[in-house]
């Protein structure tokens, strides 16, 4: 009985932590996003060069992908599905993500579905990573980092970036050579303070 009691409370709970990786977040202290939808882990055709991967779009029009959870997509001749996921620090550990599957020479994508209250103009969008990576926002490429590192906050950044009023959609790709596979991202403003008052939706509303 006790078992049966214990195997129903962890289902519950397992229930719990799913239905809230949907609701509506916000970024953290820092401004990091931590919410997202992730589709890895993707094999590069090429173990050589991240940078030739980051540059190969893996699915068709990458810029404008906005999918749901769920959502099915081939890749390679594999259906994969993307994947609501929130990270325990402020950046996605993709190797945490897929937990025992490949994590070198691989690639990977992230989106999350920012809400802004009003327009906001001349913010620096910043973004970290291991190893190389991409970031479009709303459709456009922002940022592109081609080689190897590991992870630090705010590596590289996009100046005077505009967020619309609403809903404002985020790829962030991130490709991996060997070890650590990570990206983080974050809006702050000129002076390098962080934009906080940002929701993020689980889907495109």
């Amino acid at each position: 009985m006790k078992t049966k009691l214990i195997l129903s409370l962890t289902l519950l709970l397992m229930i719990a932590a799913a239905v809230r990786a949907q609701e509506t977040a916000s970024v953290d202290g820092e401004g990091f996003i931590r919410n997202w939808l992730v589709l890895a882990p993707i094999p590069a055709e090429s173990e050589d060069s991240g940078a030739t991967e980051i540059g190969k779009q893996q699915i068709k029009d990458e810029a404008m992908i906005k999918p749901k959870a769920g959502d099915k997509v081939m890749i390679g001749g594999k259906e994969m599905v993307w994947k609501s996921h929130q990270t325990t620090d402020y950046f996605v550990d993709f190797g945490q993500f897929v937990a025992g599957g490949q994590t070198e020479d691989v690639v990977g994508y992230a989106v999350a579905y920012l809400n802004a209250d009003a327009e906001m103009k001349g913010l620096k969008l910043q973004m970290g990573s291991n190893d190389q990576a991409k970031v479009y926002l709303n459709g456009k490429e922002v940022l592109k980092f081609d080689d190897t590192r590991t992870l630090e906050k705010d590596q590289n950044a996009a100046d005077n970036v505009t967020l619309n009023k609403g809903l404002n959609v985020i790829v962030f790709k991130v490709a991996n050579q060997k070890n650590n596979w990570q990206g983080a991202l974050r809006f702050t403003d000129k002076g390098g303070a962080a934009v906080k008052n940002l929701k993020v939706m689980p889907a495109s509303q």
